[in-house]
Protein backbone atom coordinates (compact mmCIF):
# COMPACT_ATOMS: atom_id res chain seq x y z
CA UNK A 1 0.00 0.00 0.00
CA UNK A 2 1.40 3.53 -0.77
CA UNK A 3 0.87 6.47 1.79
CA UNK A 4 1.09 10.31 0.80
CA UNK A 5 5.02 11.12 0.31
CA UNK A 6 6.68 7.43 1.20
CA UNK A 7 6.04 4.01 0.61
CA UNK A 8 5.15 1.25 2.72
CA UNK A 9 6.43 -2.50 1.85
CA UNK A 10 5.37 -5.29 3.54
CA UNK A 11 5.94 -9.50 2.80
CA UNK A 12 3.91 -10.27 -0.44
CA UNK A 13 4.67 -14.07 -1.47
CA UNK A 14 7.95 -14.63 -0.21
CA UNK A 15 9.32 -12.01 -2.41
CA UNK A 16 9.75 -8.57 0.56
CA UNK A 17 11.90 -9.46 3.38
CA UNK A 18 10.98 -6.78 5.45
CA UNK A 19 7.60 -3.95 6.40
CA UNK A 20 8.73 -0.17 6.84
CA UNK A 21 8.15 3.04 5.88
CA UNK A 22 10.31 4.30 3.24
CA UNK A 23 10.66 7.82 2.50
CA UNK A 24 13.02 9.03 -0.47
CA UNK A 25 12.77 11.50 -3.06
CA UNK A 26 10.86 9.78 -5.18
CA UNK A 27 9.05 6.16 -3.98
CA UNK A 28 10.16 2.69 -5.07
CA UNK A 29 9.14 0.66 -7.43
CA UNK A 30 10.99 2.30 -10.14
CA UNK A 31 11.14 1.46 -14.05
CA UNK A 32 14.87 0.80 -14.81
CA UNK A 33 15.37 2.78 -18.20
CA UNK A 34 15.89 0.25 -20.93
CA UNK A 35 18.23 -0.17 -24.06
CA UNK A 36 17.36 -1.14 -27.52
CA UNK A 37 19.70 -3.22 -29.72
CA UNK A 38 22.12 -1.25 -32.00
CA UNK A 39 24.11 -3.02 -34.39
CA UNK A 40 27.48 -1.18 -33.71
CA UNK A 41 29.37 1.48 -31.64
CA UNK A 42 27.85 4.79 -32.61
CA UNK A 43 30.26 7.80 -32.81
CA UNK A 44 30.13 11.44 -32.87
CA UNK A 45 29.94 14.23 -30.11
CA UNK A 46 27.73 13.68 -27.18
CA UNK A 47 28.33 9.82 -26.54
CA UNK A 48 29.45 8.51 -23.41
CA UNK A 49 30.41 4.25 -23.00
CA UNK A 50 30.42 1.88 -20.56
CA UNK A 51 30.87 -2.23 -20.36
CA UNK A 52 27.69 -4.39 -20.44
CA UNK A 53 27.38 -6.10 -17.92
CA UNK A 54 26.02 -9.40 -17.35
CA UNK A 55 23.84 -9.78 -14.02
CA UNK A 56 21.31 -9.12 -12.24
CA UNK A 57 20.12 -5.16 -12.85
CA UNK A 58 18.91 -3.81 -9.19
CA UNK A 59 17.78 -0.11 -8.18
CA UNK A 60 19.33 0.61 -4.94
CA UNK A 61 17.17 3.33 -2.29
CA UNK A 62 18.87 4.03 0.55
CA UNK A 63 17.99 6.11 3.47
CA UNK A 64 20.56 6.50 6.21
CA UNK A 65 20.40 2.77 7.85
CA UNK A 66 17.54 1.74 5.43
CA UNK A 67 18.00 -0.37 2.10
CA UNK A 68 15.90 -1.78 -0.63
CA UNK A 69 17.21 -3.44 -3.58
CA UNK A 70 14.54 -3.68 -6.38
CA UNK A 71 14.70 -5.73 -9.40
CA UNK A 72 14.18 -5.03 -13.18
CA UNK A 73 10.74 -6.40 -12.74
CA UNK A 74 9.75 -4.45 -9.74
CA UNK A 75 10.70 -7.08 -7.31
CA UNK A 76 12.28 -6.82 -3.77
CA UNK A 77 15.83 -8.48 -4.07
CA UNK A 78 17.64 -7.84 -0.43
CA UNK A 79 16.81 -11.57 0.89
CA UNK A 80 18.24 -13.14 -2.53
CA UNK A 81 21.62 -11.11 -1.79
CA UNK A 82 22.29 -10.38 2.22
CA UNK A 83 26.15 -9.69 1.77
CA UNK A 84 25.26 -6.47 -0.31
CA UNK A 85 23.08 -4.90 3.14
CA UNK A 86 26.46 -4.07 4.28
CA UNK A 87 28.14 -2.27 2.04
CA UNK A 88 26.04 -0.60 0.13
CA UNK A 89 25.16 1.13 3.87
CA UNK A 90 28.63 1.79 4.04
CA UNK A 91 28.82 4.29 1.05
CA UNK A 92 28.59 7.56 1.87
CA UNK A 93 27.50 9.48 5.01
CA UNK A 94 25.50 7.05 7.75
CA UNK A 95 22.35 9.54 7.07
CA UNK A 96 23.10 9.42 3.40
CA UNK A 97 19.93 8.78 0.92
CA UNK A 98 20.34 8.15 -2.61
CA UNK A 99 18.89 5.87 -5.51
CA UNK A 100 21.07 4.27 -7.76
CA UNK A 101 21.46 2.07 -10.61
CA UNK A 102 22.62 -0.74 -11.15
CA UNK A 103 23.85 -4.52 -11.44
CA UNK A 104 24.25 -7.19 -9.26
CA UNK A 105 27.33 -9.38 -10.39
CA UNK A 106 29.38 -12.60 -8.98
CA UNK A 107 32.69 -13.31 -10.09
CA UNK A 108 34.33 -16.35 -10.72
CA UNK A 109 37.91 -17.00 -8.75
CA UNK A 110 39.34 -17.03 -12.17
CA UNK A 111 38.12 -13.25 -12.53
CA UNK A 112 35.43 -13.41 -15.23
CA UNK A 113 31.71 -13.37 -14.17
CA UNK A 114 29.22 -16.04 -12.96
CA UNK A 115 25.78 -15.69 -14.46
CA UNK A 116 24.79 -19.03 -13.40
CA UNK A 117 26.15 -18.46 -9.55
CA UNK A 118 23.49 -15.33 -9.55
CA UNK A 119 20.78 -17.75 -10.59
CA UNK A 120 21.18 -20.33 -7.96
CA UNK A 121 20.46 -17.23 -5.19
CA UNK A 122 16.70 -17.25 -5.90
CA UNK A 123 15.93 -19.79 -3.86
CA UNK A 124 12.95 -20.09 -0.94
CA UNK A 125 14.94 -21.34 1.85
CA UNK A 126 16.99 -18.82 3.49
CA UNK A 127 20.03 -20.89 4.85
CA UNK A 128 20.64 -21.38 1.31
CA UNK A 129 20.72 -18.25 0.25
CA UNK A 130 23.19 -17.16 3.08
CA UNK A 131 25.00 -20.50 2.39
CA UNK A 132 25.85 -19.59 -0.97
CA UNK A 133 26.70 -15.58 -0.12
CA UNK A 134 29.48 -17.24 1.93
CA UNK A 135 30.71 -19.14 -0.65
CA UNK A 136 30.16 -16.89 -4.01
CA UNK A 137 30.14 -13.40 -2.74
CA UNK A 138 28.31 -11.24 -5.06
CA UNK A 139 29.13 -7.06 -5.79
CA UNK A 140 27.41 -4.34 -6.82
CA UNK A 141 28.31 -2.22 -9.59
CA UNK A 142 26.63 1.01 -9.89
CA UNK A 143 26.25 3.47 -13.32
CA UNK A 144 23.57 5.77 -12.68
CA UNK A 145 22.63 7.84 -9.80
CA UNK A 146 18.86 9.09 -9.80
CA UNK A 147 18.86 11.02 -6.22
CA UNK A 148 20.91 12.17 -4.04
CA UNK A 149 20.05 13.64 -0.78
CA UNK A 150 16.08 15.15 -1.44
CA UNK A 151 17.37 15.63 -5.59
CA UNK A 152 15.47 14.01 -7.92
CA UNK A 153 17.93 13.83 -11.19
CA UNK A 154 15.94 12.18 -13.39
CA UNK A 155 15.80 14.72 -15.11
CA UNK A 156 19.41 16.09 -15.15
CA UNK A 157 21.62 15.29 -18.11
CA UNK A 158 23.37 11.76 -17.76
CA UNK A 159 26.98 13.49 -17.73
CA UNK A 160 25.91 15.32 -14.05
CA UNK A 161 23.97 12.50 -13.11
CA UNK A 162 27.55 10.59 -13.47
CA UNK A 163 29.14 12.89 -11.76
CA UNK A 164 26.97 12.61 -8.54
CA UNK A 165 27.94 9.36 -8.76
CA UNK A 166 31.42 9.48 -8.42
CA UNK A 167 31.28 11.55 -5.87
CA UNK A 168 29.32 8.96 -3.86
CA UNK A 169 31.15 5.71 -5.53
CA UNK A 170 34.50 7.95 -4.70
CA UNK A 171 35.68 5.39 -1.76
CA UNK A 172 33.68 2.39 -2.00
CA UNK A 173 33.62 -1.03 -0.29
CA UNK A 174 35.70 -3.82 -1.65
CA UNK A 175 32.49 -5.45 -3.47
CA UNK A 176 31.32 -2.06 -4.39
CA UNK A 177 32.32 -0.97 -8.01
CA UNK A 178 31.60 2.26 -9.97
CA UNK A 179 31.78 1.05 -13.72
CA UNK A 180 34.39 2.58 -15.97
CA UNK A 181 33.02 5.17 -18.04
CA UNK A 182 34.51 6.45 -21.32
CA UNK A 183 33.77 9.45 -24.34
CA UNK A 184 36.06 7.30 -26.58
CA UNK A 185 34.88 4.97 -28.83
CA UNK A 186 38.02 3.50 -29.65
CA UNK A 187 38.36 2.04 -25.65
CA UNK A 188 34.66 1.25 -26.00
CA UNK A 189 35.72 -1.12 -28.93
CA UNK A 190 38.48 -2.12 -26.96
CA UNK A 191 36.52 -2.80 -24.00
CA UNK A 192 33.71 -4.80 -26.76
CA UNK A 193 36.54 -6.90 -28.25
CA UNK A 194 39.08 -7.99 -24.91
CA UNK A 195 36.86 -8.32 -22.13
CA UNK A 196 34.20 -10.45 -23.72
CA UNK A 197 36.27 -13.07 -21.89
CA UNK A 198 35.26 -12.10 -18.70
CA UNK A 199 32.07 -12.68 -18.81
CA UNK A 200 30.87 -8.48 -20.49
CA UNK A 201 27.86 -8.69 -22.69
CA UNK A 202 29.23 -5.54 -24.89
CA UNK A 203 29.06 -2.38 -24.79
CA UNK A 204 26.00 0.55 -23.53
CA UNK A 205 26.24 3.88 -25.18
CA UNK A 206 24.45 6.37 -23.46
CA UNK A 207 23.74 10.36 -24.66
CA UNK A 208 26.16 13.28 -22.41
CA UNK A 209 23.01 15.28 -22.26
CA UNK A 210 19.94 12.93 -21.98
CA UNK A 211 17.99 12.46 -18.68
CA UNK A 212 16.91 8.93 -17.07
CA UNK A 213 14.00 7.76 -18.45
CA UNK A 214 12.17 5.31 -16.58
CA UNK A 215 10.74 2.10 -18.55
CA UNK A 216 11.98 3.80 -22.25
CA UNK A 217 14.84 2.16 -24.03
CA UNK A 218 16.76 5.48 -24.32
CA UNK A 219 20.12 3.98 -24.18
CA UNK A 220 21.97 1.83 -27.13
CA UNK A 221 23.56 -1.72 -26.67
CA UNK A 222 26.07 -3.34 -29.07
CA UNK A 223 26.34 -6.90 -28.03
CA UNK A 224 28.23 -9.69 -29.24
CA UNK A 225 26.71 -11.76 -32.43
CA UNK A 226 28.06 -14.73 -33.73
CA UNK A 227 26.19 -17.67 -36.23
CA UNK A 228 26.36 -21.64 -35.56
CA UNK A 229 24.93 -24.51 -37.47
CA UNK A 230 22.55 -25.92 -35.51
CA UNK A 231 20.81 -29.63 -35.49
CA UNK A 232 16.97 -28.95 -35.64
CA UNK A 233 15.93 -31.83 -33.22
CA UNK A 234 12.72 -30.84 -32.05
CA UNK A 235 10.12 -27.98 -31.68
CA UNK A 236 7.45 -26.68 -29.12
CA UNK A 237 4.12 -25.62 -29.77
CA UNK A 238 3.14 -21.89 -29.89
CA UNK A 239 0.92 -20.93 -26.52
CA UNK A 240 -1.61 -19.85 -28.76
CA UNK A 241 -1.77 -22.53 -31.53
CA UNK A 242 -1.23 -25.40 -30.24
CA UNK A 243 -1.18 -27.97 -33.56
CA UNK A 244 -1.31 -25.10 -36.10
CA UNK A 245 1.62 -22.87 -34.47
CA UNK A 246 5.25 -23.88 -34.02
CA UNK A 247 6.57 -21.68 -31.37
CA UNK A 248 10.33 -22.85 -31.29
CA UNK A 249 12.93 -25.02 -32.43
CA UNK A 250 15.17 -27.24 -30.32
CA UNK A 251 18.68 -26.75 -31.22
CA UNK A 252 21.40 -29.33 -30.91
CA UNK A 253 25.28 -29.19 -30.98
CA UNK A 254 27.03 -32.31 -31.27
CA UNK A 255 30.13 -32.76 -28.18
CA UNK A 256 33.47 -34.65 -28.72
CA UNK A 257 32.03 -37.68 -27.01
CA UNK A 258 29.24 -38.03 -29.74
CA UNK A 259 26.22 -36.98 -27.59
CA UNK A 260 23.75 -34.00 -28.82
CA UNK A 261 23.72 -31.47 -26.30
CA UNK A 262 20.73 -29.62 -26.14
CA UNK A 263 22.05 -26.09 -26.90
CA UNK A 264 18.90 -23.70 -27.00
CA UNK A 265 16.01 -22.72 -28.86
CA UNK A 266 15.16 -20.16 -31.62
CA UNK A 267 11.50 -18.73 -31.38
CA UNK A 268 12.06 -15.23 -34.00
CA UNK A 269 9.54 -16.17 -35.98
CA UNK A 270 6.34 -14.10 -37.91
CA UNK A 271 2.86 -15.77 -36.81
CA UNK A 272 3.16 -16.68 -40.77
CA UNK A 273 5.93 -18.37 -40.46
CA UNK A 274 4.93 -20.35 -37.75
CA UNK A 275 1.73 -21.65 -39.28
CA UNK A 276 4.37 -22.71 -42.25
CA UNK A 277 6.65 -24.86 -40.12
CA UNK A 278 4.26 -26.87 -38.83
CA UNK A 279 3.59 -28.21 -42.64
CA UNK A 280 7.74 -27.98 -43.23
CA UNK A 281 8.00 -30.23 -40.36
CA UNK A 282 5.31 -32.86 -40.43
CA UNK A 283 7.78 -35.36 -42.67
CA UNK A 284 10.22 -35.25 -40.25
CA UNK A 285 7.83 -36.18 -37.05
CA UNK A 286 7.30 -39.67 -38.63
CA UNK A 287 9.63 -41.91 -36.94
CA UNK A 288 10.68 -38.94 -34.65
CA UNK A 289 11.51 -40.69 -32.01
CA UNK A 290 12.99 -44.13 -33.20
CA UNK A 291 16.77 -43.45 -33.08
CA UNK A 292 16.76 -39.95 -31.66
CA UNK A 293 19.53 -38.79 -29.29
CA UNK A 294 17.39 -37.34 -26.75
CA UNK A 295 15.02 -40.74 -26.55
CA UNK A 296 15.90 -41.63 -23.24
CA UNK A 297 15.08 -37.80 -22.11
CA UNK A 298 11.60 -37.82 -23.84
CA UNK A 299 10.93 -41.24 -22.07
CA UNK A 300 11.84 -40.26 -18.60
CA UNK A 301 10.29 -37.04 -19.34
CA UNK A 302 6.32 -38.65 -19.78
CA UNK A 303 7.11 -41.39 -16.99
CA UNK A 304 7.96 -38.28 -14.56
CA UNK A 305 4.87 -35.98 -15.87
CA UNK A 306 2.72 -38.87 -15.24
CA UNK A 307 4.04 -39.68 -11.53
CA UNK A 308 3.88 -36.24 -10.82
CA UNK A 309 7.42 -35.68 -10.68
CA UNK A 310 9.78 -32.55 -12.47
CA UNK A 311 12.49 -33.53 -14.41
CA UNK A 312 15.29 -31.32 -14.71
CA UNK A 313 14.22 -27.58 -17.18
CA UNK A 314 10.62 -29.05 -16.77
CA UNK A 315 8.21 -26.66 -14.98
CA UNK A 316 8.91 -24.82 -12.10
CA UNK A 317 9.14 -21.20 -10.35
CA UNK A 318 10.69 -19.54 -13.39
CA UNK A 319 8.11 -20.95 -16.10
CA UNK A 320 5.18 -22.23 -13.90
CA UNK A 321 2.00 -22.54 -16.33
CA UNK A 322 3.91 -22.65 -18.70
CA UNK A 323 3.90 -25.72 -21.61
CA UNK A 324 7.37 -27.06 -21.50
CA UNK A 325 6.35 -30.21 -23.16
CA UNK A 326 7.89 -31.05 -26.94
CA UNK A 327 7.46 -32.61 -30.13
CA UNK A 328 10.54 -34.73 -31.94
CA UNK A 329 11.30 -34.50 -35.33
CA UNK A 330 13.77 -36.72 -36.88
CA UNK A 331 17.67 -34.62 -36.23
CA UNK A 332 17.88 -34.66 -40.40
CA UNK A 333 17.72 -30.63 -40.55
CA UNK A 334 20.19 -27.70 -40.20
CA UNK A 335 19.46 -24.27 -39.50
CA UNK A 336 21.75 -21.29 -39.03
CA UNK A 337 21.28 -19.26 -36.34
CA UNK A 338 22.94 -16.35 -34.78
CA UNK A 339 23.71 -15.87 -30.53
CA UNK A 340 25.10 -13.95 -28.55
CA UNK A 341 27.56 -16.37 -26.43
CA UNK A 342 27.76 -19.79 -24.92
CA UNK A 343 27.01 -20.03 -21.21
CA UNK A 344 28.41 -23.09 -20.05
CA UNK A 345 27.15 -25.17 -22.45
CA UNK A 346 24.49 -23.43 -23.70
CA UNK A 347 23.02 -20.34 -26.19
CA UNK A 348 22.81 -17.45 -22.87
CA UNK A 349 19.90 -15.97 -24.91
CA UNK A 350 17.18 -17.84 -27.01
CA UNK A 351 18.94 -17.69 -30.76
CA UNK A 352 17.83 -16.14 -33.76
CA UNK A 353 16.90 -17.66 -36.59
CA UNK A 354 18.75 -17.05 -40.09
CA UNK A 355 18.11 -19.39 -42.55
CA UNK A 356 18.24 -23.23 -43.29
CA UNK A 357 20.90 -24.77 -44.52
CA UNK A 358 20.18 -27.76 -47.24
CA UNK A 359 23.87 -27.94 -47.90
CA UNK A 360 24.83 -28.62 -44.49
CA UNK A 361 25.29 -31.99 -42.64
CA UNK A 362 24.08 -32.40 -39.39
CA UNK A 363 27.08 -34.12 -38.62
CA UNK A 364 28.97 -31.39 -38.87
CA UNK A 365 26.89 -29.24 -36.32
CA UNK A 366 29.71 -29.95 -33.76
CA UNK A 367 30.94 -27.47 -30.88
CA UNK A 368 34.21 -26.85 -32.79
CA UNK A 369 32.73 -24.89 -35.05
CA UNK A 370 32.57 -21.78 -32.31
CA UNK A 371 35.00 -19.44 -32.02
CA UNK A 372 36.53 -19.70 -28.54
CA UNK A 373 36.84 -16.39 -26.46
CA UNK A 374 40.15 -16.22 -24.39
CA UNK A 375 39.84 -15.87 -20.86
CA UNK A 376 40.07 -11.95 -19.92
CA UNK A 377 40.24 -10.61 -15.91
CA UNK A 378 37.64 -8.04 -14.64
CA UNK A 379 40.37 -6.84 -12.99
CA UNK A 380 42.36 -5.48 -15.42
CA UNK A 381 38.86 -3.46 -16.76
CA UNK A 382 38.93 -1.81 -13.52
CA UNK A 383 42.59 -1.22 -13.11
Amino acid sequence: MVALGRCEYGRSGGAGAYHRLMPFAFEPPLEPMLAKPTPDIPTGDGWSYEPKWDGFRALVFRDGGELYLQSRDLKPLNRYFPELQAPLLALGAKDARFVLDGEIVIARPGGGLDFDSLLLRIHPAESRVRMLAEQAPASFVAFDCLADGADDLRGRPFAERRERLEGLVADPPESVRLTPSTTDPAVARHWFDAFEGAGLDGVIAKRADGPYAPGKRMMAKIKHARTADCVVAGFRWHKNGPGTLVGSLLLGLWNADGKLQHVGVTSSFTMEKRAELVDFLEPYRRGGLEDHPWREWAVAEAAAVEEGRRMPGATSRWNRGKDLSWEAVRPELVCEVAFDHLQGDRFRHAATFRRWRADRSPADCRYDQLEETPPALLADLFG
